[in-house]
C-alpha cells in the first residue's frame, strides 16, 4: 500500500463561517440544488450529519461515476475544520483502499477565507495514481467550491 498526499489552497471573498455552513453542514441540501447536472442527491445514510455520520453522494445521470459514500471524521463548526474519508464508491474501484481529506477555513484578512485542503490517497498494492485523476477529482471539487461561492455572492443573506 502506498500514500500519495496533496494539499491545495483555495481564497475566496465569502468569510469563513457563511461558506463553510454552505458548503459543508448543509451540503447534502445545497449542493444537488446549485450542481443538478453533476449531482443528484446526497443522502445521510447514517448518524446526524456530524462525526461518525455516512453520506452518499447519487451522481447524475451520465456521469461516469453511480455513487460514493464518506464517513464525517471531523466536524468542527467552532473552528471550521471538517475531515472526511471516502470510504465506497465508483471512484475507489479496486485501487484505492480509501481516499481522506481535511479540510479547514481560515479568514483571510480581507473579509474573506482561505480554504486549505489536504487529501491522502491510500493505493492498494503496487498501484500509482496517474496525474489526470487526481486533476479530475480536484476539478469537480473546485467546481462544487465555485458554486457555492457563486450562490452566496448572489444570496448575501443565505447561511449568516
Amino acid at each position: 500500500m502506498g500514500i500519495a498526499t496533496f494539499t491545495d489552497e483555495y481564497t475566496s471573498p465569502i468569510p469563513p463561517s457563511r461558506i463553510f455552513k454552505a458548503s459543508i453542514v448543509d451540503s447534502h441540501n445545497l449542493i444537488p440544488k446549485l450542481l443538478p447536472q453533476a449531482i443528484k442527491s446526497i443522502e445521510i445514510t447514517q448518524g446526524d450529519g456530524g462525526a461518525g455520520s455516512i453520506k452518499k453522494i447519487n451522481f447524475a445521470e451520465g456521469s461516469p461515476l453511480k455513487y460514493v459514500k464518506y464517513r464525517v471524521d471531523e466536524l468542527n463548526e467552532k473552528t471550521f475544520t471538517y475531515g472526511y474519508t471516502l470510504v465506497e464508491g465508483d471512484s475507489l474501484a479496486d485501487k484505492l483502499e480509501k481516499i481522506t481529506y481535511e479540510v479547514k477555513f481560515e479568514e483571510s484578512g480581507n473579509g474573506g477565507s482561505i480554504s486549505k485542503v489536504t487529501s491522502k490517497y491510500f493505493t492498494v498494492g503496487d498501484f500509482s495514481l496517474k496525474d489526470e485523476e487526481v486533476k479530475a477529482g480536484k476539478e469537480r471539487v473546485l467546481a462544487m467550491y465555485k458554486a457555492v461561492e457563486a450562490f452566496l455572492i448572489q444570496n448575501p443573506d443565505a447561511y449568516v
